[in-house]
This record gives structure tokens, C-alpha cells and sequence, in this order.
């Protein structure tokens, strides 16, 4: 099976973000009122955020949900000094590329915030495409976003590889009908990836480039 085309998630998968996210994440509801467990919002990160919302804080008006969104933002924007890139994060996109296979970056995220994820990996210059929440109506774990990365990189489902941290991520590769593969570093176990749909499991993206002659 030829791979062409790689889709990766970025929060949790290239970047150290996920803790970040559940800090700014908790911060907004508490100031709405709604004090919420970090392990409910971890255990939502990936996911549409309005599908988060109810998930972690029930059901809210539009204007509610605006207002948390809202000041998420604010706070992982406050956070953002924090981001880092995971090790070999970098190296790995430039080498999928440098074997002339397509990299997209398919994620959750509001565009605002891949262009912060995007400078903490800083490696552009591997990266011809890239999708984000705000291209489709609905995110992770509807397939959306991964079906407007392949037709940006103008590649079939068979011939292409999902790389992401998070069950929504292995999902909505499944009902894209694309393989997936997982890591550990976003902190979600390996048998529940492999349960949503992870052909295989690393521990990151060092662990990933590894293996990529093979993957590949």
C-alpha cells in the first residue's frame, strides 16, 4: 500500500499544546460560572469545539458558547509562549516530504490558532497545505476536515495516512475511509487509539520518523 499524502493533526500530535488547551479551556468556564474537571476537557480535546462545550459544560445558548469560545482564545493566546514543539516533530514533516510524499496539517483548531502551532513547529517549508476548523461546519470527529485536506493536496483516501493523538482524530479517519496511526504524546492510551481505528501506536513524532521508511 502506497502512502502519497500525510494528514497530520497538530495539537498533541507536533505541539505540546493539549495541557495548554485544557488550562485555557478550564480558566473560561470558571469565569462563566462553570467550574469544570480537567480530565472532562482533555478527554473532549480534539473534538468540534461545540461538541466540547456540551460535552464538558451541558447545554448553553449560542451566545453562552460564543463567550467561552471567546475567552479560550484569550487565554491560550496569554499561554502561547508555553508552545513547543514535540521532539522531531520538525524533522519528521521535512522528511515525509523529502520522500516526495504530500504533508497536510488537518486539525480541530481555529486558524488563529494553527498559525501559533504552525511557528512553534516552524517548519513551513514541509507544509504545502493545511485545514483547520474553520474550513467546515462541523470538526473532529466529523470527517470534514480531513476530506478538504485531501482534495487541497488533490489525493485519494486509499493513498493517504491520518497521524493524530486523539480517538476523534482515529475516527474521523475511519469515516473518511483513510488509514490512521497514533501517538502517545497528546496522553491518550494506546488501546483506546488502536480501539477507535489506529493501524499502530508510537510514542511521538521521534518514535514516528523512526519507522517512516517502513510506514511509508
Amino acid at each position: 500500500m502506497t502512502i502519497r499524502t500525510v494528514l497530520f493533526d497538530v495539537d498533541g500530535t507536533l505541539v505540546d499544546s493539549n495541557y495548554l488547551h485544557i488550562d485555557a479551556w478550564q480558566r473560561a468556564f470558571a469565569e462563566l460560572g462553570v467550574p469544570v474537571d480537567s480530565w472532562r476537557i482533555h478527554r473532549a480535546l480534539g473534538r468540534d469545539s461545540g461538541q466540547l462545550l456540551r460535552a464538558v459544560a451541558g447545554e448553553h445558548d449560542d451566545e453562552w458558547d460564543d463567550r467561552a469560545r471567546a475567552l479560550h482564545a484569550k487565554h491560550f493566546r496569554e499561554l502561547a509562549p508555553r508552545l513547543r514543539a514535540f521532539d522531531g516533530a520538525a524533522d519528521l514533516l521535512r522528511a515525509v516530504a523529502g520522500r516526495g510524499v504530500r504533508v497536510v496539517l488537518a486539525t480541530s483548531a481555529a486558524e488563529d490558532e494553527l498559525t501559533m502551532l504552525r511557528s512553534a513547529i516552524g517548519a513551513d517549508d514541509a507544509v504545502p497545505a493545511a485545514t483547520s476548523a474553520d474550513d467546515v461546519d462541523e470538526a473532529k470527529p466529523d470527517p470534514g476536515i480531513l476530506e478538504v485536506a485531501l482534495r487541497r493536496a488533490d489525493a485519494p483516501a486509499a493513498e493517504a495516512l491520518v497521524v493524530g493523538d486523539s480517538v476523534w482524530d482515529m475516527t474521523a479517519a475511519a469515516r473518511a475511509h483513510i488509514r490512521s496511526v497514533g501517538v502517545l504524546c497528546g496522553g491518550v492510551g494506546a488501546a483506546e487509539l488502536t480501539d477507535a481505528g489506529a493501524r499502530e501506536v508510537f510514542e511521538g513524532p521521534a518514535a514516528l520518523l523512526e519507522a517512516l521508511d517502513r510506514l511509508l
